[in-house]
């Protein structure tokens, strides 16, 4: 199955030059495209694109604060800034880009790019959220209840917690749990020494980690040796686990 693009460009020359230059990589496929930051997010909600390239300036609007929407939206979407603006790019990674292009685009470097993410494909399941309540002292648990039942969950099996289709979810190694609480609330109610906000959309279990990897250019991917799914994590806190560890 194509991977699925869009792309978010108010030249609409510019659009078909991506839109060319992507689909002549195998894998790929432009699901739609746009020029302003509403229609974006419209088209980001109706097709769920794993993939977005997207300028920096869109008729007015700013294409950082349009990531920022998306990536709460779904964490793991590989955004691609395509822009004539070098200087927003340390602006543009504090919101975890998987790239930065700059015009005028260097067709080899763009089919790097796509390559890369064709290596990364990536599925994500569907959740049904629930409502955390209470952290239960002592018992070393999380409960968490939905519209007609209660879980709770053991805090040594969690394994990750991450931002998803806008809730929280929370993967232990056979079961998940959907909330609506932040992922600060979970946070304050983890351990430091064993639990890491590795970015800005997850929680990771320091015990669980099976191998960590380069993931775009400022950003790595974690491997759990208890789970079949992963989490990215920012050079910033790469290098302190390396230092805990070391």
């Amino acid at each position: 199955m194509a991977i699925r693009v869009i792309v978010v460009e108010d030249e609409s020359g510019i659009r078909k030059l991506l839109r060319k230059i992507i689909e002549r990589n195998d894998g790929f496929e432009v699901a739609g495209e746009c020029d302003n930051l509403a229609d974006a997010v419209s088209l980001f909600a109706r097709l769920k694109p794993e993939v977005v390239f997207l300028d920096i300036e869109i008729n007015g609007a700013s294409g950082i604060d349009c990531a920022k929407i998306i990536a709460d939206m779904e964490p793991k979407t590989k955004i691609v800034f395509a822009t004539a603006h070098a200087e927003y790019m340390p602006e543009a990674f504090e919101v975890y880009a998987f790239d930065y292009l700059v015009k005028p685009f260097d067709i080899e470097r763009v089919d790097r790019t796509l390559a890369r993410i064709l290596s990364l494909k990536e599925q994500e399941p569907q959740e049904h959220p629930d409502k955390i309540v209470r952290y239960e002292k002592g018992l070393d648990r999380l409960l968490v209840k939905g519209r007609e039942s209660m879980s709770f969950v053991d805090i040594q099996d969690i394994v990750l917690v991450q931002r998803e289709n806008n809730s929280t979810v929370i993967y232990t190694r056979q079961d998940s749990f959907t909330t609506s609480a932040g992922l600060g609330d979970i946070e304050a109610k983890l351990d430091p020494e064993l639990f890491l906000r590795s970015h800005k959309s997850y929680i990771i279990n320091l015990s669980k980690i099976k191998k960590i990897e380069p993931y775009g250019r400022w950003t790595y991917i974690v491997a759990f040796k208890d789970l079949d799914r992963d989490a990215l994590i920012t050079a910033e806190k790469y290098e302190e686990i390396k230092k805990r560890f070391s």
